[in-house]
């Protein structure tokens, strides 16, 4: 399988012209014409995660979180961001980027978020998921519930009873709104202003704040489970780190053959 292949299987699963006006998605290192070796996932690239691949051998790494999300005009190693291109390119890596197309798609981010977190008669598009809750819960109740749910620390903003939860995964905190006229009296996201959280509180809202990595990692392991099963040739495995330096879920899909 080539390069070129795998990204037309991701565009698919998600189309990259459904990707935002200011996002870098798509193929931003190597040639489509490669032989695909092997498939990192992750949520970033970073040092830690190319380590991980000069060990298994991958050349291939998808990723949510574009590089060059801001033009540069020079690729030197005198920036993060910089170093890391270099690194890719001395290592003969493939980075593609999925993300605002993934996060939009059906059975993308924010669906697996919704269904991480036990939504039912789920609803909504674009950027915001809402659906029903297994039964209505107190703020403190649900900040518990969601804990256990997302497996990492959850802030709770505002009180009352939530019966109708709303997802929004990463940076989606200006979703409260949307949200609020779609029914939902609950918001989930990653990061949110203290300003919106205040007024979604105004609004009857209770707001929860999980994190970005926690709001993102399961749809990730989806798509590699759904790599997965597109791709027979290839054997599924997925080491989870999160260390102080580097908060983010790896997946490895193996060498074909």
């Amino acid at each position: 399988m080539t390069v070129r292949q795998l990204l037309d299987i991701l565009d698919e699963m998600a189309p990259f012209d459904t990707a935002a006006s200011f996002d870098n998605c798509g193929l931003l290192t190597g040639g489509g014409e490669w032989t695909v070796q092997g498939i990192h996932l992750a949520l970033d690239c970073t040092p830690d995660v190319l380590d991980e691949m000069q060990y298994s051998g991958d050349n291939v790494l998808i990723v949510h979180h574009p590089l060059m999300f801001s033009p540069r005009q020079t690729v030197t190693e005198e920036d993060w961001e910089g170093r890391l291109l270099n690194r890719l390119i001395r290592q003969r890596i493939a980075l593609i980027a999925v993300h605002t197309n993934l996060d939009q798609a059906p059975g993308g981010i924010n669906d697996v978020l919704a269904r991480t977190v036990g939504l039912r008669q789920i609803t909504g598009e674009g950027y915001i998921r809402v659906g029903e809750l297994p039964h209505p819960m107190d703020h403190l109740s649900l900040q518990a519930y969601l804990q256990g749910r997302l497996g990492d620390v959850v802030r709770v903003m505002g009180q009352g009873t939530v019966r109708l939860l709303a997802v929004s995964s990463g940076a989606g905190g200006e979703g409260f709104r949307e949200a609020r006229q779609m029914g939902a009296d609950g918001f989930l996201t990653g990061e949110m202003k203290h300003h919106h959280a205040l007024e979604a509180a105004g609004m009857g809202m209770v707001c929860f704040e999980a994190g970005h990595d926690a709001t993102e990692r399961p749809g990730i392991l989806h798509l590699g489970e759904a790599l997965q099963q597109r791709l027979h040739q290839v054997q599924w495995n997925i080491p989870i780190h999160k260390t102080q330096t580097v908060p983010y879920s790896a997946g490895h899909l193996g060498r074909e053959g």
